[in-house]
């Protein structure tokens, strides 16, 4: 069996090779969901677009069902769990902690724009996530409002500001935007001193963009 190997000499073997691995089968779902929405998701066009056989998908999901619960799942702890964390990193200054949280629009592995909008559109179709989608976004606003008041804004004034902050992103992701990596560097240092009502230091700027810059390649939103 292919557990008695090692995992490059397990996936070697013909039975592995017909199944893939529950990441490969997972990594497929998402791009059908992006490419053409939920009720492309299905076994059969994910066993093709792998060349894999039927029978793999359900060595590692009971069913359809329990890959829809993982594709949610990583969706939760990709893009909303990395934006908390971003929230919470230390900074001396709103500004850089602006900044932190802008790394997430520009960093599609902390949080994936094409991948929000597909399931934003799955939730019109879908009550109960619907209201999973409800539960992220209301612990995104509420962690970039705490950031705004670690940083001795009022809590009214943090409200708008979060609020302002996640609604111009959200924004952003259902007009699908699409922008040069130059084009987004450039505003995003504006986009902070909008935010935050004080123009960022040097220092921040700098750094931020030290981060990010590598190439002129288009940025989707």
């Amino acid at each position: 069996m292919c557990v008695k190997f090692s995992m490059v000499q397990a996936m070697n073997t013909p039975s592995c090779r017909q199944r893939g691995s529950k990441d490969l089968w997972l990594n497929a779902a998402y791009e059908l969901l992006i490419s053409e929405g939920i009720d492309a998701v299905k076994v059969m066009p994910l066993a093709k677009s792998l060349n894999l056989t039927r029978t793999g998908f359900y060595w590692f999901f009971e069913d359809i069902t329990e890959l829809h619960s993982a594709m949610v799942h990583r969706w939760e702890s990709q893009n909303t769990g990395n934006l908390v964390d971003r929230c919470n990193l230390d900074a001396s200054n709103i500004c850089e902690a602006l900044f932190n949280l802008m790394d997430c629009w520009l960093d599609p592995a902390l949080f994936d724009a094409r991948l929000d909008l597909a399931i934003r559109n799955w939730a019109r179709v879908d009550d109960d996530l619907q209201g999973r989608l409800n539960d992220a976004d209301s612990r995104r606003i509420e962690a970039v409002v705490n950031m705004f008041t670690r940083h001795a804004f009022s809590r009214e004034q943090a409200d708008v500001r979060g609020l302002t902050v996640i609604y111009t992103q959200i924004g952003y992701i259902s007009m699908q935007v699409e922008e040069t990596n130059e084009e987004r560097l450039a505003r995003v240092q504006h986009y902070v001193e909008l935010f935050a009502g004080v123009r960022p230091a040097a220092r921040d700027i700098k750094n931020f963009l030290n981060r990010h810059q590598r190439g002129g390649n288009a940025l989707r939103a």
